[in-house]
C-alpha cells in the first residue's frame, strides 16, 4: 500500500505517523477535559490536532482506536503520577500518598478517568472495541501503574504492621477498590452533604481498612498525617515552580 502523505492540515509541516497519533491523542484528551465526551468526534479531534480527519482512520483505524489510545495514555499518566509520590520508610504513608495522588488525577480530568475505567455511557461515541487477540497494550499500561500499589502493599505486609499472612495482591485490590469507589462517587457529586469528603470519607475509610488488616489505629493515623503533610509540601513546591515559570 502506498504511503499516505504525512503533512499537517495546513501542509506546512511534515509529520511522522507517531507525531500525528500523538497530536490526535493530546487533542482528544484536552477536548475530553474541556467539553466532555459529546465533543469527541473524528472531525473535531482532527481539527483540534490540526491534521486531516482521514488521519484518525489512517493512523489509528477509527474513533474507537483513538479512544483506546487515550485510555492507554491515561494509565501511563497514572503511572507517572504514582512514580512521583515520594517514598519513605513508612509503607502505610506511601500507600496513603498513592491513594491521594489517584484522587487528584481524577479531579484534573474527570471525563478521562471515567473513560479509563469504562464508567460512562459515553453518549456521543461508540463503545470501545475489545482488544485484538494477543494485544496487551491496555493491560500493560494499567499494570505498570497498578504495580506501584502492589509493591507498596508487599512492603506493608513485610513491615509487620499488619498480619503477615495477608496476600499483597489481595490487599492492593481492596485498597484500589476503596479509592476507586470513592473517586467514582465523588465525581458523581454524591458527597455534597460532607464539608470535607476527602478527610471525612476517603482518609477515614483508608485508616479503617489498615486497622482491619491488623495495623494499630494510632500508627495508621500517624501515617495518614505524614502522607497529607508530604502532599501539601509537594503541592506548595509545584505552585512555587509554576509562579517562577
Amino acid at each position: 500500500m502506498a504511503s499516505m502523505p504525512k503533512h499537517s492540515k495546513d501542509g506546512d509541516v511534515r509529520l511522522t505517523s507517531e507525531q500525528i497519533v500523538e497530536r490526535l491523542v493530546d487533542a482528544a484528551t484536552k477536548l475530553l477535559a474541556e467539553a466532555g465526551p459529546s465533543q469527541i468526534k473524528a472531525r473535531s479531534v482532527a481539527e483540534a490536532a490540526q491534521v486531516s480527519t482521514m488521519s484518525v482512520y489512517y493512523h489509528l483505524g477509527g474513533l474507537p482506536e483513538l479512544l483506546q489510545a487515550v485510555v492507554d495514555n491515561g494509565f501511563r499518566e497514572l503511572d507517572r503520577v504514582f512514580r512521583a509520590v515520594p517514598r519513605s520508610e513508612d509503607p502505610a504513608a506511601d500507600l496513603f500518598g498513592i491513594a491521594l495522588a489517584c484522587r487528584r488525577l481524577a479531579q484534573t480530568n474527570p471525563h478521562l478517568y471515567d473513560l479509563m475505567f469504562g464508567l460512562s455511557t459515553r453518549r456521543g461515541y461508540r463503545q470501545l472495541r475489545p482488544s485484538r487477540p494477543g494485544s496487551t497494550a491496555r493491560s500493560e499500561a494499567f499494570q505498570a501503574a497498578y504495580s506501584h500499589l502492589v509493591r507498596e502493599c508487599a512492603r506493608f505486609v513485610e513491615s509487620g504492621r499488619i498480619r503477615r499472612d495477608e496476600n499483597p495482591e489481595v490487599v492492593a485490590t481492596q485498597l484500589w477498590s476503596c479509592v476507586h469507589g470513592f473517586v467514582t462517587l465523588e465525581l458523581g457529586d454524591h458527597f455534597a452533604q460532607f464539608r470535607d469528603p476527602v478527610g471525612q470519607v476517603l482518609q477515614s475509610m483508608l485508616v479503617n481498612i489498615m486497622v482491619g488488616l491488623g495495623d494499630a489505629a494510632e500508627s495508621a493515623r500517624e501515617s495518614l498525617v505524614t502522607a497529607v503533610r508530604v502532599q501539601s509540601e509537594s503541592s506548595d513546591r509545584n505552585r512555587l515552580v509554576d509562579r517562577r515559570d
